[in-house]
This record gives structure tokens, C-alpha cells and sequence, in this order.
């Protein structure tokens, strides 16, 4: 009778082994990944301000919520600033890529925006030299952007938009819009761009509300849909606290289906002290 011919016998150790390796081997790339999202994360309420100007007349209002993927860390950012002139400088603006590079790339993006509006207040100037300025640094990425220049004697506003979303408004008298303003390409895609510049004047008590695409677009959820979400809610609660109309509207997200991170920056404007004179003939 020809006997069976047993196996290695250290083959189930072998494979226990082999099993164990591999086991140590994701635990190691977890925690590789895990300390890569704290330091994005870290990072990233670092790049954020940790607090919002106070100007007579104005009141601010903003939310920041990560994306829904902890893999996922994005480089959404708004900013609000006191400007050399006085006038106040308004901001948001979404990098592309998430990781921990976008987020660093945020930071470049926000410094640049206020290093060089305290050499100029023209909004067409501060994204057209951003813009430059980002693309000697050879930074490789590109960012959207909306910049605001508010001055709050003249109630002048001027809007300067780089790719970026549009902000959506409503007055006390009851309109509403979404400032489709004409604006120019992304910052850091082409070198000698000229930003087109918008002027309004704000001669009533308002609202104004700067978002990024994460809190309109989804997968599933068109663009148009989300802006019309916001105008709704605009509309409805323009003279609600800003941090109620501000979570409000960033809670337009859970609709879209996304897993993109969401900004919004809103700012309550009173009307002015003194009847503003006619506007004059173009």
C-alpha cells in the first residue's frame, strides 16, 4: 500500500506568518494615513482666521465643514480683513486636489491675497498679481476665487471673481439674486490675466453670502439647483442672525450628495446713517 505523503508541516505557520506581515503592514499604512489627515486637518484650522473683523454696521457670520471622507481633506477657505485704506476685503475661494498639499497651497493663496491687497485695494489688482505671483512660484495647482472690496463710507462695492462660485444676495426691500458677474479663469493657470471688476453701491440694508461649490454641487445635484436652495433661504433670512443664516446655509450640502468640503461667509450689512445721493448718470 502506497502511504500518504504528508505536507511541510510548517506550511500553517508559514501562512500565519505570511498573514501576520500583512496585517502589520495595514495597521502601519493606517496609521501613516491617520497621521496624514490629523496634520491636513491641523493644518487646516491653522490657515483658516481665528476670528472675523468688527466693523460698525457690519455683522459676519461663517462655517467651514470638512469633507465627508476623512481621507479626503480639501482646501476650502474664506477670509474677511480691514484693508491699509480702510475699506474692508472679502474672500473665498476653493484650491484644487485634496490632500495635504492643497491645503498648503491654501495657505500660499490666502497669504498672497493679503500681503498684496495692502498694496492695492483694486480688486482687479489683487487677483491679477495673486495670480502671477502663484504661477513664478511654479506651485503647479490652481485655485478659484471670489475677492470683495467694501468701503463702508461710501457703501461702494467692488467684485473681482476668479472661476469661483457666485455669491448670492437679498436686500431688505426683498430682492434677491445670484450675482452672475462675468469674472476671469482660476489663479495660477495664466500668467497676465486681467480680472473683470464689478461696482454696486449698497444703498439699503442687506445681505451678502460667499460660498464654495461643496455647499451647491453634488454628484447628482446640479449647480443651478443648489444657488436657487441658497437664494430661497437668502431670501427668507436676510435679517436673521448671521450665524443662523450661515448654518443654514451650509446645511445646503447634505442635499448634493458630495463628499467635497463647504465654506460660507456671510456678511450683514445695516443701511446707511444718511440717505446716500442719487446715483449719477453713466
Amino acid at each position: 500500500m502506497r502511504g500518504h505523503r504528508p505536507g511541510p508541516p510548517d506550511n500553517a505557520q508559514q501562512l500565519l506568518v505570511a498573514l501576520g506581515q500583512l496585517v502589520d503592514q495595514a495597521l502601519e499604512r493606517i496609521k501613516f494615513q491617520r497621521a496624514r489627515v490629523e496634520l491636513a486637518m491641523a493644518l487646516q484650522r491653522h490657515m483658516l482666521p481665528p476670528g472675523l473683523p468688527e466693523v460698525p454696521g457690519l455683522s459676519f457670520a461663517a462655517r467651514y465643514t470638512p469633507s465627508r471622507d476623512g481621507l479626503d481633506v480639501g482646501g476650502d477657505w474664506y477670509d474677511a480683513f480691514v484693508m491699509s485704506d480702510g475699506s474692508l476685503g472679502l474672500t473665498i475661494g476653493d484650491v484644487q486636489g485634496h490632500d495635504v498639499e492643497a491645503i498648503a497651497f491654501m495657505g500660499q493663496v490666502r497669504t498672497s491675497l493679503r500681503a498684496i491687497a495692502e498694496a492695492t485695494s483694486d480688486t482687479r489688482e489683487v487677483l491679477g498679481r495673486t495670480n502671477d505671483l502663484l504661477i513664478s512660484m511654479g506651485c503647479g495647482r490652481f485655485a478659484t476665487c471670489c475677492f470683495l472690496r467694501f468701503d463702508p463710507v461710501s457703501r461702494d462695492l467692488t467684485v473681482s471673481r476668479a472661476g469661483h462660485v457666485p455669491m448670492v444676495w437679498a436686500t431688505a426691500a426683498g430682492q434677491c439674486g445670484i450675482a452672475l458677474d462675468s469674472g476671469g479663469p482660476p489663479l495660477g493657470i495664466l500668467h497676465g490675466e486681467r480680472y473683470p471688476v464689478t461696482h454696486r453701491r449698497l444703498r439699503e440694508a442687506g445681505v451678502l453670502v460667499l460660498l464654495t461649490d461643496g455647499v451647491v454641487e453634488g454628484p447628482t445635484y446640479p449647480i443651478e439647483d443648489g444657488l436657487a436652495e441658497v437664494a430661497r433661504l437668502v431670501r427668507a433670512g436676510y435679517d436673521a442672525d448671521p450665524d443662523i443664516l450661515a448654518s443654514a446655509v451650509v446645511k445646503v450640502a447634505d442635499l448634493t450628495g458630495h463628499r467635497d468640503d463647504a465654506a460660507v461667509l456671510v456678511v450683514r450689512y445695516d443701511g446707511p446713517a444718511e440717505p446716500l445721493p442719487p446715483e449719477e448718470p453713466v
